[in-house]
């Protein structure tokens, strides 16, 4: 296998960095099927991807024409069966468990090809805490995308048994589809950006949390310092609050962590409220029109 035969690619979730990931792939031409488990995100994707190739063509990114025909090119099912029997590559993007991300590399083991390669969405686990389950660890790795909107560097984090080729072929699949790959040379959980940005959310969730300062004050404190369209708690409803607490919770759990328990507990009641983020509508701030981009949430910060 190599980036050359690769021509089916299969999505694992229907969430947005799924939409994201299936849709750079469509417009770079290659086929591209969509599976979820919920029939109701399913529903609700056909119209979520057109949206997600409306702002990336308004953003300059891709153009109209790609964009139309790229549409074109992605399926959506809830069957794994279909999903699965042709494809040559496919990226993971369910919720970050590991133990949900092991079930279904294991169901995907049984219906796609001996030799496609699987590849992790996941934003914190490193590929050897699923390698087993997959079936095939030799063609297996993390490719990990940030916000394709705002960036075209992606992580590529193999484990020890990952092949030479399977690498080979990765990197220079993330070229066929436009992406820039940061090659990590061992496995580190968060990769390089996102251990980078995990200190600073964890930080501004301590201060918060221990009634320092509120969500607004800490956000003002960044942007105003960093010169940024936006602070550490906008940042969180990018992401959505949801995976920002299982992230935090998963490692207060496995380390036993007092801050991360506390800074857990913090954002459990929006998760409990369905305030999620820009997703949702509301979270630390209500969108779309969030106050962070209003003029006067920085009034008199030069």
């Amino acid at each position: 296998m190599n980036e050359n035969k690769i021509k089916n690619v299969l999505i694992l979730g229907a969430g947005t960095m799924g939409l994201q990931i299936g849709l750079l792939c469509a417009v770079q031409g290659f086929d591209v099927t969509l599976y979820d488990a919920f029939d109701k995100a399913l529903e609700q994707a056909g119209q979520r991807v057109k949206k997600i190739a409306g702002h990336l063509v308004n953003q300059g990114r891709i153009e109209q024409k790609k964009a139309d025909a790229g549409l074109l090119r992605i399926k959506f099912t809830s069957d794994p069966e279909s999903a699965g029997n042709t494809a040559d590559l496919v990226s993971e993007s369910v919720p970050e468990d590991p133990a949900l991300k092991q079930e279904v590399f294991s169901l995907f083991n049984k219906t796609c090809p001996a030799h496609t390669i699987f590849t992790t969405n996941s934003s914190t686990f490193v590929p050897s805490m699923i390698a087993g389950a997959t079936g095939r660890p030799d063609r297996f790795a993390a490719l990990h995308f940030h916000d394709c909107s705002i960036t075209n560097i992606v992580d590529v984090m193999p484990h020890p048994g990952t092949s030479a080729k399977t690498l080979e072929t990765i990197l220079a699949f993330c070229k066929a589809i436009g992406q820039y790959p940061i090659e990590l040379k061992k496995e580190q959980h968060g990769y390089v950006f996102n251990t980078m940005l995990t200190e600073l959310l964890g930080s501004a969730l301590g201060l918060a949390a221990k009634q320092v300062a509120s969500p607004e004050d800490i956000d003002r404190a960044w942007m105003g310092i960093m010169k940024t369209h936006t602070g550490p708690f906008g940042i969180m409803d990018s992401v959505g609050l949801e995976t920002v607490y299982k992230i935090t919770s998963y490692w207060a759990k496995k380390i036993n962590d007092p801050k991360r328990k506390a800074n857990a507990a913090f954002l459990k009641p929006f998760v409990e409220k369905g305030d999620l983020g820009v997703k949702t509508g509301k979270g630390f701030y209500e969108y779309p029109d969030p106050a962070f981009l209003t003029p006067n949430f920085m009034k008199g910060i030069r």
